[in-house]
């Protein structure tokens, strides 16, 4: 995968995490949850812009959509949802999705050929914020769950 293909890849996991999060808020039943899952859309939604913006400034346009495979997912979990446990599913279905972009991110850090200087410096900045996401999910997990 070239550097364009990857960071278009990256910033496309990204938005479907946003959604991930927005469905996540919109479905939980304790304000409580509801609330930390729109701070940590929000937070996510930064990420993806300055991700969007990584695109821009190679000439190439912004990812606004979900892609085939969140939309899949996200039918996925409706169908879930409507036979599982409340906000306890809704707490399995982020941290699954947080593993979900984590590991993409970490594998394509990981993997030093052929990443740009910037390409790779804007990665790693938004995966300080996926990082922060894994451990949002995690505390729900132990806490909540």
């Amino acid at each position: 995968m070239n550097n364009i293909e990857l960071l278009k890849d990256l910033t496309q996991t990204t938005y479907d995490s946003v959604e991930g999060y927005r469905k996540a808020a919109e479905t939980a039943e304790k304000s409580a949850f509801k609330k930390a899952f729109e701070r940590r859309r929000n937070m996510r939604a930064k990420t993806l812009q300055h991700l969007n913006n990584a695109l821009l400034a190679n000439s190439q346009p912004p990812i606004t959509d979900t892609s085939v495979q969140g939309e899949a997912h996200q039918l996925f979990l409706t169908l879930t949802d409507t036979f599982a446990d409340g906000d306890s599913a809704i707490i399995a279905r982020v941290e699954e999705g947080e593993r979900y972009i984590t590991n993409k991110f970490e594998n394509a850090l990981a993997d030093d050929s052929g990443i740009t200087p910037s390409i790779r410096l804007s990665l790693r900045e938004a995966f300080r914020d996926i990082s922060e996401g894994e451990k949002f999910s995690a505390m729900l997990e132990e806490e909540f769950a």
